[in-house]
Parts: C-alpha cells; sequence; structure tokens
C-alpha cells in the first residue's frame, strides 16, 4: 500500500493525460481552472492534455503532502523535494505552455538524490543508505560503499534516461515510461543489489533446520 500511495502523484498524473486525451470537454474545463489562477492566455490544443496532467499532479502532490503531515505529524524531505519541483516546474509548465518543464522534474529529482549520496559519502563520510539499511541488515564496509555508490550511479543514469525518453518519444510514451519503465527498472536494481547482497546476510541455523 505504501507502494501505492508514493506513486499517488505519478498514477493521477498518466490517468489524467490518457483521460483529457478522449474528453472533448478538457480544453474548457483547462481554461476555467487557468483562469482560476489567473493565468489568462490562450491554450494550444494539443498541450490541453499535458497542461491538465501537469495541474492534477501539482493537486495530488499537495494533498499527498497534508495526509503524510495529518497521519504521521512529519513529512520525509524527499516527499518534500518532490512536491516543492513538482508546484514550480507545473507552474512553469502552465504559464509558458511548455511540457518541458515538467518531464524534466524526475530527472532533477534522481539527480538531487544521487548529488546527496555523493556529497554525503565524499564530503562528510556519511553513507546514507547504510543509514537506511543498517537496522536490519550488517554488512563489511566496503559492500556498503559499493552499495552507496551503485544508487549514486543508478539515479544519475536514469535521469539522463528520463531525457531521453522526454526529448525523444512523445508525451504519452514518455508518460508511460515514468509511471511503468522507470518504476520497473528501479525494481529490477534492487533485485539485483538484494542478489549482490545476499552471501552476507545470515544464514539460518542448520540445526533448526534439522529440528523443523
Amino acid at each position: 500500500m505504501k507502494f501505492l500511495f508514493d506513486l499517488f502523484p505519478v498514477i493521477f498524473f498518466f490517468f489524467t493525460l490518457k483521460v483529457s486525451e478522449k474528453t472533448a470537454g478538457a480544453g474548457a474545463f483547462l481554461r476555467s481552472i487557468l483562469d482560476a489562477v489567473g493565468i489568462h492566455t490562450a491554450v494550444k490544443p494539443d498541450m490541453v492534455p499535458i497542461m491538465l496532467a501537469t495541474v492534477a499532479v501539482i493537486v495530488a502532490s499537495i494533498i499527498q503532502i497534508a495526509w503524510v503531515k495529518l497521519r504521521h505529524g512529519k513529512v520525509e524531505k524527499t516527499l518534500w523535494i518532490s512536491a516543492v519541483l513538482v508546484v514550480v516546474l507545473g507552474f512553469l509548465t502552465l504559464y509558458l505552455q511548455d511540457d518541458a518543464f515538467i518531464k524534466w522534474k524526475p530527472t532533477i529529482l534522481y539527480w538531487l538524490f544521487a548529488a546527496a549520496i555523493f556529497i554525503s559519502q565524499w564530503f562528510w563520510n556519511k553513507n546514507i543508505i547504510r543509514a537506511m539499511m543498517d537496522k536490519n541488515v550488517e554488512l563489511p564496509e566496503h559492500v556498503w560503499t559499493k552499495m552507496n555508490l551503485s544508487w549514486a550511479g543508478f539515479f544519475t543514469g536514469l535521469g539522463f534516461l528520463n531525457l531521453f525518453v522526454a526529448k525523444t518519444f512523445s508525451t504519452d510514451t514518455w508518460a508511460t515510461f515514468k509511471l511503468f519503465g522507470a518504476t520497473g527498472i528501479m525494481f529490477v536494481f534492487i533485485i539485483v543489489q538484494m542478489l549482490m547482497i545476499q552471501k552476507y546476510l545470515p544464514k539460518e541455523d542448520e540445526s533448526k533446520k534439522d529440528e523443523s
């Protein structure tokens, strides 16, 4: 459930984009939203779906922050960063009618993650991945370092991949990649990471196996 909740803004973005493409009144609905927020300009017809989807992801991100704050009293920094990027880049997308801004959001977020990992490692000798996992897993220091740098490299590469898809393919294809492609790639990477550290995990006591 938490995984789906984390993806809520992306799912809402994708759903709104698809529905807007097939809804005759989407343009008029978008016009009313823009007028309400003080953006008075003609909207290009081909921009209606992505702009409505941008409105949707902004609203979904705000709802997500509010829900976490009310439910848990504290919002994770990564969630705040993601929401701020969505609001700022989303507003620029709506105001300038340029979908490049909202398409840059995943890349900027991935690169911020990568930068945080690199900077923490090299300047403060702090391993972010270890800080997140060491309560449940004990690993040699060199393995923690390898995992940390692997995640930094992964986020860097995923950021470039997002830009490649955004600039090379249609908005529909990019939106599909954003929801399914990037998520699938991350799942595969996590599995590879788990396989990498499997030999360091504690094995079940053989005597207990025999007793069972």
